[in-house]
């Protein structure tokens, strides 16, 4: 391994200083053309036309770490970004296994998820994500409410239903997604408060259709919309729509596959009261889209900002350091830094949120956004001709750990 001599951001008091690292057998010079957009790439291993692999090290404030970046040229037509993901929200795989079934070039872990359920006994985790989600265009889920979110505090502003996507026009952007739905009946219409969540707003009513997959729906109903931990709802109902007719109702969320052409609404308390009026027979109406502020998006995931505008959020964690995951937006949304830190004992200090930041705009992102990280935190690239992905950094589990979604390279088809 050769050192560059480039130290990105050293002088700045207080902020990580970053070396750039070179592979033995790397490509330089006007072998990188078709990286630039990326930032700051000036050195790497071409993994495929528009896409780049590097190393970094870093000396943060807890002490030294390493990080893996993969730049990608969203101007390259070869290229694009894409949502890896097990088929079903409610559901997890390693990262080098959804890479491998989809085909992907590389990609990271993505957004923070329902990881466990320690606080409700006898109720069974989803791996659904926190965030809204949409992979090819399609919505998959929409956020759950910000108390129910798993994952470090936020910044100041921040919400679960922050996105980072590429939209139609493939440029790669920050946003908010909020779910637009509404429920009919010939005896009148009221709100859709979810979809696909592993959480319920209080009194609300959650749609769950084929996309959630066959995990218990009783998670929906635990908790409030400003503490996780607490007790689950005993005010709850469920009704069945299949094909705009309600087919079944119970008394408590179930589980099992949904069907093509089937919603399974959920109601907690007031929700509840509301699906008790429903009759077999009904004709039910369900819409739901997520709405955004700038954007039509091909992909989205959730997490959190952590720079816009070149300026790093107001609150961000400045003294809890971890192995972190991150996504940095260069060149007006032209290109993408997929961002993971090392795992391995001698890296295992990581950085903090505020030093993730600082780290990203050294390197040329204007916005950046924070993936889960930890044991989660993975990034993976295929070689040239082989048949399946690589590991580039070490988990800080000693293995990868399943996961519920992250953002995909792919060639473009």
């Amino acid at each position: 391994m050769t050192r560059c001599q480039e130290r990105l951001g050293a002088g700045r008091t207080g902020r990580a200083v970053l070396t750039v690292l070179t592979a033995l057998g790397t490509l330089a010079g006007a072998a990188l053309v078709g990286a630039g957009p990326a930032g700051a790439a000036r050195s790497g291993t071409l993994i495929a036309p528009g896409v780049v692999y590097r190393q970094l090290d870093i000396q943060g404030s807890k002490g030294p770490t390493r990080a893996h970046v993969l730049s990608v040229d969203l101007t390259d037509s070869r290229v694009r970004l894409g949502l890896l993901y097990p088929g079903k929200v409610a559901a997890r795989a390693t990262v080098s296994r959804l890479a491998d079934t989809q085909q992907a070039l590389g990609g990271v872990n993505g957004d923070f998820f329902n990881i466990s359920e320690t606080q409700h006994p006898g109720v069974e985790a989803t791996g659904a994500s926190v965030g809204p989600a949409i992979a090819d265009g399609h919505v998959l889920k929409a956020a759950v409410p910000k108390g129910q979110r798993f994952g470090p505090a936020l910044p100041s502003g921040a919400t679960t239903r922050d996105v980072l996507g590429v939209g139609t026009d493939h440029r790669a952007r920050l946003d908010r997604l909020t779910l637009d739905g509404s429920v009919t009946t010939p005896e009148g219409e009221f709100a859709l408060g979810g979809l696909n969540q592993y959480a319920l707003p209080v009194g609300s009513v959650g749609a769950f259709t084929t996309e959630w997959g066959s995990a218990s729906r009783v998670r929906a109903t635990c908790g409030t919309d400003g503490d996780r931990g607490a007790p689950c709802s005993t005010d709850t109902f469920e009704v069945t729509v299949r094909d705009g007719r309600v087919v079944s109702t119970a008394d408590s969320p179930g589980g099992g596959a949904i069907a093509a052409g089937t919603t399974v609404l959920v109601g907690r308390e007031a929700g509840a009261q509301r699906l008790r009026k429903f009759f077999a027979g009904e004709s039910v109406r369900v819409r739901h889209q997520l709405v955004a502020t700038s954007a039509s998006y091909s992909f989205a995931i959730g997490g959190f900002p952590v720079l816009r505008g070149g300026r790093p959020l107001p609150g961000l964690d400045a003294s809890a350091a971890a192995v972190r995951t991150a996504v940095g937006i260069t060149e007006g949304g032209r290109g993408v830094l997929l961002f993971a830190l090392d795992g391995a004992p001698e890296y295992r200090s990581g950085l903090t949120v505020a030093e993730v930041a600082d780290a990203l705009r050294d390197l040329g992102a204007v916005d950046a956004f924070n993936l889960d990280g930890g044991g989660s935190t993975t990034l993976v690239t295929r070689s040239s001709g082989a048949g399946t992905v690589s590991v580039r950094n070490h988990p800080s589990g000693g293995a990868e750990r399943p996961v519920a979604n992250g953002i995909g390279v792919f060639a473009a088809g």
